[in-house]
């Protein structure tokens, strides 16, 4: 069985349901989905998958906890992991509910389609899982074109363990993807594991954790990979991303240059951004009204209703180390 899922939490309501409303509007009522929890605060979205009969939330916690504990041991063998994350946060592990989505290869489809819950979905998927019958990975993006946030490109380990050709083609975003349950035999894992720990963890570009691991698995198992935006040709693919200026909205749908988009991925804007704008904060971003579109799918009557102009979206400045300090007191004060 194909279906689609994601990563959730209460956190990123809004954009699940507009994720899940799209999925909906594209592949029909009947498309199952299964949304992987990013951490325990999954009340909100519980009673909103409750209303969905083809959406479940993934409650097979030995594979969770399995996967928590692998992904854990490759950041142990990190050399300098912990130092960067104190940098930015206390605790011990960086966003390692991030990991969750590796659920899938446990989890109910035969072959899935990974979305992550800030992107909605413009096209048909067939396409999509037609490569899987030639490929084991999917994809269509372009983050071949930057490997910084896939490796450590300082690492003078990286090109002992991939080509520079392999390096300028087969990265990946970890955004939409598409492969096959079971990719990962527990043989495999342990193989993996113990690769990265003998040294390679370094070449793990830390601050974005389940891309680069992903990124390895899938490297250095030598799997298939078919990335879309290489094979198309030029008058035949299309952008994916909200940095991208140009795309026409034609009927909730997006196009770039005349052909349609199959995903949007809303990548780089703070979940806080669409929490804000549905509590009737009225901000601006690009897209911003495709997004409410499928947000408010089946509820129009709860839209926002802006009499205004937008004020533009000003993205907030990280907090210093000492107020992430005092809110941890805070926090810890009260009991939280």
């Amino acid at each position: 069985m194909n279906g689609i899922c994601t990563l959730a939490n209460d956190y990123v309501y809004e954009q699940l349901v507009a994720l899940l409303n799209s999925i909906e509007a594209i592949m029909g009522p009947d498309f199952p989905v299964c949304v992987y929890p990013y951490d325990d605060h999954t009340s909100r979205i519980q009673a909103e998958i409750a209303q969905r009969p083809n959406v479940q939330l993934y409650q097979n916690q030995e594979s969770i906890d399995r996967w928590d504990h692998y992904v854990k041991q490759i950041w142990d063998a990190h050399p300098t992991a912990q130092q960067q994350w104190q940098k930015h946060s206390l605790d011990r592990y960086h966003r390692i509910g991030t990991h969750r989505r590796f659920c899938a290869f446990d989890g109910p489809f035969d072959q899935f389609l990974y979305m992550d819950a800030d992107t909605l979905l413009m096209g048909d998927t067939t396409p999509i899982f037609e490569q899987l019958d030639h490929h084991d990975w999917v994809v269509y993006d372009f983050q071949y074109r930057d490997i910084h946030h896939v490796y450590d490109a300082a690492s003078r380990q990286l090109q002992k363990v991939f080509s520079a050709e392999r390096l300028k083609s087969e990265i990946f975003c970890s955004g939409l993807y598409a492969a096959k349950k079971n990719t990962f035999s527990s043989e495999k894992l342990d193989w993996l594991l113990k690769n990265l720990q003998s040294g390679e963890a370094e070449i793990l570009y830390c601050m974005a954790p389940d891309q680069t691991i992903l990124n390895y698995m899938v490297m250095r198992s030598q799997l298939s990979i078919y990335n879309f935006a290489l094979q198309l040709s030029a008058d035949q693919k299309t952008g994916c991303c909200v940095t991208s200026p140009h795309f026409v909205e034609q009927d909730h749908t997006l196009y770039d240059r005349g052909k349609r988009l199959t995903y949007i991925h809303y990548i780089g804007l703070s979940s806080s951004l669409f929490r804000n704008l549905c509590a009737g904060e009225n901000v601006d971003f690009p897209y911003r009204d495709l997004f409410l579109h499928y947000r408010y799918l089946n509820e129009p009557e709860n839209r926002p209703n802006f009499s205004t102009p937008p004020a533009p979206y000003c993205p907030p400045s990280p907090p210093s180390l000492v107020s992430r300090i005092l809110e941890k007191i805070k926090l810890a004060a009260q009991g939280v």
